[in-house]
């Protein structure tokens, strides 16, 4: 900010003295040295030992000075500068994916995650995460689970509904990232120093970040997206070193690799639309501009994906990986830019991969009574049987009694 004061004075200084010479209609100085000169108007100019042509390479200099330091400023917008300070307690940033099987339909509607448990999080400015920046119609719920071979994630945030077809940065936006390499920041994507043209899987190994963004400018709600091959898509699988060195699955500065997949699917739906039995594209934009409501980002992914190139992250049943959530809203209806996202957190938030449920004491107990209850019964049923089987096989025998003796 100093050098901008500087630049910014010196800018102001140097075009207020070509001001005062167009002005008053000077002549250029024709001698060196600091000394003064009447004009063809009496009008007195007062020179010193810069001529005109210095003074003017001076203006532009310094012009090119202050405006390029503002352009270098945009270009390096998504990352921060000074000091970098975040207050985060671990305790509360953590999600849970429990094991329940056979639950979620992936459809972007949230009925059926009604008895799932989430977290909530205020939605802050990445590069100014100060709470007077918050996001202001509240807070997202993020919900996960698993089913033993796919992990399910819910997104949940309040938002006057907005929608401008094929306009991606005028509609909602989400993003998912995940730590793979043990060096990977949440700070700086991944936190790799190298720039574009150095960056590789050698130069920056360790600081890998799986990425899922899906944009719904070119969504229909409802519908599912993703999968396959990593198309250009409104649901991309991505990765990155740093926000410089971003590339989608099976593509980098090595070139392309088939190997490379979206494992992600996802849909998207908003509380005002009326119309449950689904959308088509010429129904858009699906509802009225400005319904106050939710959207819902729903997505899925396998727990393990075929990855050979240190792109996706792979989750294990009873750990923990580390994962953030980003959001891009057209505040006041202004498109959004790629570093003015909202995050949960301005550091890394815990997913836990919980395994299958152990019984409680009140389920074991009354399993042991029902196992107790069965047994008796069991061996009631088998003294019958004993008992009838007794006396069916033993013999009849009748006493004899001869025919004279009657």
């Amino acid at each position: 900010m100093a050098i901008e004061r500087i630049l910014a004075t010196n800018f102001l200084l140097l075009s207020a003295t070509l001001f005062h010479w167009s002005a008053n209609e000077c002549n250029p100085p024709q001698k060196k040295g600091y000394y003064k000169q009447s004009n063809k108007n009496g009008s007195t100019c007062f020179y010193n030992d810069f001529s005109t042509s210095t003074m003017v390479v001076r203006f532009l200099l310094l012009a090119f000075l202050v405006f390029g330091f503002g352009l270098t400023r945009r270009v390096n917008s998504h990352e921060e500068s000074g000091e970098r300070s975040c207050v985060s307690n671990s305790e509360e940033m953590h999600i849970q994916a429990d094991f329940k099987p056979g639950i979620i339909t992936l459809d972007g509607c949230a009925n059926d995650w009604e008895d799932i448990d989430g977290s909530e999080f205020s939605l802050r400015p990445a590069l100014d995460p100060d709470e007077d920046h918050e996001y202001k119609d509240g807070k997202m719920t993020v919900k996960a689970l698993h089913d033993g071979n796919n992990v399910f994630f819910l997104l949940q945030v309040d938002g006057n509904y907005v929608y401008s077809k094929g306009d991606i940065k005028k509609c909602p936006s989400v993003a998912l990232m995940f730590q793979i390499g043990d060096n990977a920041t949440y700070h700086n994507m991944g936190g790799c120093k190298e720039q574009k043209g150095s960056c590789t899987n050698k130069t920056c190994k360790g600081h890998e970040v799986d990425l899922m963004h899906f944009v719904i400018g070119n969504a229909i709600p409802g519908r599912l997206y993703g999968g396959g091959d990593n198309s250009f898509g409104p649901l991309v699988d991505a990765y990155a070193w740093n926000p410089h060195c971003r590339y989608l699955n099976g593509m980098g500065p090595s070139g392309n690799h088939s190997s490379g997949q979206n494992n992600w699917k996802g849909a998207w739906w908003h509380s005002s639309f009326a119309d449950k039995s689904g959308f088509v594209e010429e129904d858009s934009p699906y509802s009225k501009g400005g319904e106050k409501g939710t959207y819902y980002f729903e997505f899925a992914r396998p727990l393990r994906t075929m990855d050979r190139l240190q792109q996706d992250v792979q989750f294990t049943i009873d750990w923990s990986s580390k994962m953030s959530v980003a959001f891009w809203y057209p505040v006041d209806g202004k498109q959004w830019v790629g570093s003015g996202h909202y995050t949960i957190n301005c550091d890394w938030a815990s997913l836990d991969i919980a395994c299958g449920s152990v019984p409680t004491d009140a389920s074991r107990s009354g399993w042991d009574m029902a196992s107790a209850f069965a047994l008796l019964f069991s061996v009631a049923a088998l003294c019958i049987a004993i008992f009838v089987s007794y006396h069916v096989s033993r013999p009849n025998t009748v006493k004899f009694a001869p025919v004279e003796n009657l």
